[in-house]
């Protein structure tokens, strides 16, 4: 299985981006798949994550400004993020997953992709 993120770059701070993923390799739809950023300095967080059954799951912080959807058959994801921030910079990555989760599906992923940078500019 390949992810494979694509949509970042260079933004003003009050704009959009728009991220997609897809996850290729497998004839199977993913249980579950996520987006997760890391800022320079500090640990990798959840962003959002959405199953095949339409269920989500967002990091409190970016409820509201953030939206993920996915398209199962073709295990494609995107995150629209709305009203960006200088402190939304970071390295996002695409997560997934092609089994049932044994804990927390929102947190459990096996296959991951190289990253895409997002940049906010003040």
């Amino acid at each position: 299985v390949q992810v494979v993120e694509s949509g970042g770059g260079l933004v003003q701070a009050g704009g959009s981006l728009r991220l997609s993923c897809v996850a290729s390799g497998s004839i199977f739809s993913a249980n579950g798949m996520g987006w997760y950023r890391q800022a320079p300095g500090k640990e990798r967080e959840l962003v959002a994550a959405a199953s095949s059954d339409g269920a989500t799951n967002y990091a409190d912080s970016l409820k509201g400004r953030f939206t993920i959807s996915r398209d199962n058959a073709k295990n494609t994801l995107t995150l629209q993020m709305n009203s960006l921030k200088p402190e939304d910079t970071a390295m996002y990555y695409c997560a997934a997953r092609f089994r049932r989760a044994t804990m927390r599906w929102w947190d459990e992923f096996d296959y991951w992709g190289q990253g895409t940078q997002v940049t906010v500019s003040s």
